[in-house]
């Protein structure tokens, strides 16, 4: 079924889709429209154009493809699903993510992953294929996030203060240089044969999506970034 959504508003558009009862659904025309997709917990989504803020906000299952570029707040405590964005997004993409998958062809502005955590059997990944701006992995408490830095010039393709109160989960950078003004809660080294087959699935599935050679991506030095404590805060806040 495709839906032009040229004409509707993001509370029209969104009941226009939850009400349509198909598995599968094309949006045209996408302007702006805010919480495409929010809370769905099966099928599929195609979006041609550019959705609004919060897009696919707690998914629960479905799959959701973006042609086109996104705004802030993608995948916002998502607990399922797959996101699929061809072009770039906003700020804070997996805003408290819980489960899932996004997978960002381009970069991602700042404060990705930002309070991601992980529960039992649920692990979240964000793979971001360009370069993320500053305070990536804020306050991250579980799950994966890998940059691979495609298409950037500079030798880290992070901004600055990534992992600051960090406490849970992993950052994996595809660059020869680690990042500037690591926290001292941050531990960074390069990654190993063990590590790089926690991530040979991602890769993998990235790069089936976006048609990339996965042996040229991982032919490539990556630096893993793990906390050191378990008290994230305590040099953060006051002087010890």
């Amino acid at each position: 079924m495709n839906i032009d959504a040229f004409a509707f508003d993001f509370q029209e558009l969104n009941k226009e889709i939850k009400s349509s009862g198909q598995e599968e659904l094309n949006i045209d025309n996408c302007m702006g429209q805010r919480y495409i997709g929010c809370g769905l917990s099966r099928g599929s989504l195609r979006i041609r154009g550019v959705p609004g803020n919060a897009l696919g906000a707690y998914l629960n299952g479905a799959d959701i493809t973006v042609h086109g570029n996104a705004q802030d707040s993608v995948g916002d405590t998502m607990n399922e699903g797959k996101i699929s964005i061809h072009g770039s997004c906003g700020d804070t993409p997996g805003y408290a993510m819980r489960g899932g998958k996004i997978f960002i062809r381009g970069n991602a502005g700042y404060r990705a992953g930002i309070h991601m955590k992980s529960y039992r059997d649920k692990c979240p990944v964000m793979v971001i294929g360009g370069s993320a701006g500053s305070f990536l992995g804020e306050y991250q408490a579980g799950g994966r996030i890998i940059v691979l830095g495609l298409g950037s010039d500079q030798p880290c393709p992070v901004g600055y203060f990534c992992g600051t109160g960090m406490h849970g989960g992993k950052i994996f950078l595809r660059c020869g240089q680690l990042p500037a003004s690591l926290p001292d809660q941050v531990n960074a080294k390069l990654a190993d044969d063990v590590d790089l087959q926690e991530i040979e699935e991602d890769i993998r599935q990235f790069c089936a999506e976006f048609d990339l050679d996965r042996e040229t991506i991982l032919d490539h030095p990556f630096h893993v970034l793990t906390p050191n404590t378990k008290n994230p805060y305590r040099q953060l806040y006051v002087h010890c």
